[in-house]
């Protein structure tokens, strides 16, 4: 295995000294090395993969060295389009360098979500023309990848990509970076608890991929509720669980549709609001449980506790917002939640963290959308 502090400075060699992108756990130690050991300047979590692309497009475009993106291969999708339309040679020849978790990686086992897009991440890479390595364990291969690799970008002017498998570095023990309010005392667990006994029984539920679908999962298991079919855990696709929930709001306009958000996947695509704002649906109740952190891949900071995600919501054309921090307050919001017009939207602030023994779902996402399709009809 490799030390995060080796390969930084491998690639600080060749003047890569901006690095941007969306967290990904097989790539946690090299983040949470990174965060400690670059300036915030130099280093920006973004919004979404996309936007990473960009970002270092433009450090590029201001200092003519190269930049690099990490992300998680689910997040090849939103880096496409900037990658093919923008960083491509065809194009403006954007020199930058992609380190590429590679869940799902075919004869490892991983979550559902992640099995179609590790089976195709390497052909979809031929696909983007972006040349590629899957990076060595070993520090002299390693170092002998990188250097063709950076070779390949410089001569090319092109993006190149590093592929990490499951288990490449060597566990860093350095302190997760946080923007986090230390005086929280709700946890996401906690409050998911609050929301799924004051949910009705006919209402209908989304949830955001990660932690807090894990958790509801566990709530219903331990309340004997998994076969009520009330919730569509969207265990991939973060940032899409709230036009997931609009569709089904639109159409079940007799029904309380809840979007349970995450605050990253709530910031990735933001632009999902003033759709949901312009639509006016009365039955949308949106919560986003924000701890300002990517808690399933590391804990690296998001910027939603920097913001008013209810301002925003606000201003998007939701008729109402609210903030809650404690239980007394999560309560009182939730009565008000359930009987105001929607689309409404409630931001509760929670803490990092979740139990270590915190299960994943038992059932398959087939099972999960069957039972849940039966009780829309209902």
């Amino acid at each position: 295995m490799l030390d995060a502090s080796w390969l930084l400075d491998e690639l600080q060699k060749y003047r890569v000294n901006f690095f941007s992108g969306i967290p990904d756990s097989l790539l946690k130690d090299f983040c949470l090395y990174v965060a400690e050991n670059v300036s915030p300047q130099q280093h920006i979590i973004t919004a979404n993969e996309g936007n990473a692309v960009a970002l270092v497009t433009g450090h590029h475009l201001a200092t003519g060295d190269i930049g690099l993106v990490y992300l998680q291969n689910s997040g090849i999708g939103n880096a496409v389009n900037p990658l093919v339309s923008l960083a491509d040679p065809a194009v403006y020849g954007i020199p930058l360098l992609l380190i590429i978790g590679w869940r799902g990686e075919p004869g490892i086992h991983d979550e559902p979500q992640h099995i179609k897009q590790g089976m195709i991440t390497l052909e979809l890479l031929d696909t983007l023309g972006i040349p590629y390595q899957i990076l060595p364990r070993e520090k002299a291969e390693a170092q002998k990848v990188i250097h063709e690799l950076m070779g390949a970008i410089r001569d090319g002017n092109r993006p190149c990509a590093l592929v990490v498998q499951k288990g490449s570095f060597k566990k860093y023990e350095g302190r997760t970076p946080s923007s986090s309010p230390e005086n929280l005392i709700l946890s996401r667990e906690q409050a998911i608890v609050e929301v799924g006994k004051a949910l009705q029984p006919w209402d209908i539920v989304v949830s955001t991929t990660g932690m807090i679908s894990r958790e509801l999962f566990e709530y219903r298991a331990n309340n004997n509720q998994l076969e009520f079919g009330q919730d569509f855990l969207t265990v991939g696709s973060m940032g899409h669980a709230s036009q997931i929930a609009l569709g089904i709001a639109l159409q079940k306009q007799d029904r309380t549709v809840y979007c349970i958000d995450g605050d990253g996947a709530f910031i990735m695509h933001m632009g999902g609001t003033v759709i949901i704002g312009s639509q006016s649906v009365a039955n949308f109740k949106h919560i986003v449980l924000n701890n300002g952190a990517h808690d399933s891949v590391g804990g690296q900071p998001t910027a939603a506790q920097l913001i008013d995600i209810p301002g925003i919501a606000q201003a998007c054309g939701y008729k109402g917002v609210r903030q809650a921090s404690t239980s007394i307050e999560l309560s009182d919001a939730l009565t008000w939640l359930q009987n105001t017009h929607g689309p409404a939207l409630l931001e509760v602030l929670v803490k990092k963290g979740a139990r270590a023994d915190l299960g994943r779902p038992t059932t398959t996402p087939q099972h999960n959308k069957q039972q849940f399709m039966k009780h829309c009809s209902k």
